[in-house]
């Protein structure tokens, strides 16, 4: 992830409509934000609820889910995975431990999730949404009686994200935003739940700002290989050139993150 923005001290998970609960991980930083968000959801007065993204490895942390799962007098009947980086996915196996659910999540061993499934959990439905671009495997869930998309990385609460090349890919990412875009257009999706930062209640002008933004980058690219044609006399290869020149405003500490983007971005140009 690439956070345009500081940190938001007043975002400290908690509701987002009557079915989804963020419990956040303590685990802020430049490319997390205030932390992971663990998505809770349940159908109101369900002793069934779904986890989305246990987080890492922090034993903390999942106790604080289970403290809230056991607040509902409810238990957990099944895990899904946006994808699979460490920040989201990392406590995967041992959550499974703790809980005796099942996790689901797209590919590297896991059964993969299928394009329009519906998960039904104890009255609760979600429809998969497959959105890679982030990561090859980055999925969406989509809560149709709150009209809520759960994101993972693929949309943050605040700021981009960050295309992972090779594992990602600006083509998909292109065309997971227009899977978005037209969610969004036709109402089905109203709000977003991410993966980090705050509940976005502008799903359509988020993804919208998204699109043009990727764009935007796309033609700054373009102008920095234009003048930066020929060798670089210091050693530095094509994508250090650009991320020193289009990321410029951007805090150092995150730019190995936009310089995989930038692969990404050259990648999809053909400058590779």
């Amino acid at each position: 992830m690439r956070p345009l923005a500081a940190a938001d001290p007043s975002w400290r998970g908690g509701a987002w409509g009557e079915r989804a609960h963020c419990v956040l991980c303590p685990n802020p930083s430049p490319m997390t934000l205030e932390g992971t968000n663990t998505w809770v959801l349940a159908e109101p007065g369900s002793t069934e609820v779904v986890v989305v993204d246990p987080g890492p490895l922090d034993e903390a942390h999942l106790r604080a889910v289970l403290d809230h799962v056991a607040g509902r007098d409810a238990r957990v009947a099944l895990t899904l995975l946006t994808h699979h980086h460490d920040d989201h996915a990392e406590s995967a196996d041992r959550w499974a431990r703790l809980t005796g659910a099942p996790v689901r999540a797209v590919g590297r061993g896991h059964d993969d999730l299928a394009d329009g499934e519906v998960v039904r959990v104890g009255g609760l439905e979600l429809v998969v949404v497959p959105t890679p671009g982030h990561t090859g495997d980055s999925v969406s869930f989509l809560l149709p009686a709150e009209q809520v998309l759960l994101t993972g990385d693929t949309v943050l609460g605040r700021g981009t994200t960050v295309v992972a090349y090779p594992d990602g890919d600006l083509t998909s990412y292109l065309e997971s935003l227009e899977r978005l875009r037209r969610l969004s257009g036709s109402g089905e999706v109203v709000s977003i739940a991410p993966g980090h930062g705050p509940g976005v209640p502008d799903a359509a002008g988020t993804v919208e700002y998204y699109w043009a933004h990727r764009h935007e980058r796309l033609d700054q690219v373009r102008a920095a290989v234009c003048a930066l044609e020929g060798p670089a006399h210091d050693g530095r290869d094509l994508a250090d050139r650009v991320v020193e020149s289009v990321y410029a405003d951007v805090p150092r500490a995150v730019w190995p993150a936009a310089r995989l983007s930038v692969l990404a971005q050259l990648d999809y140009l053909g400058l590779l």
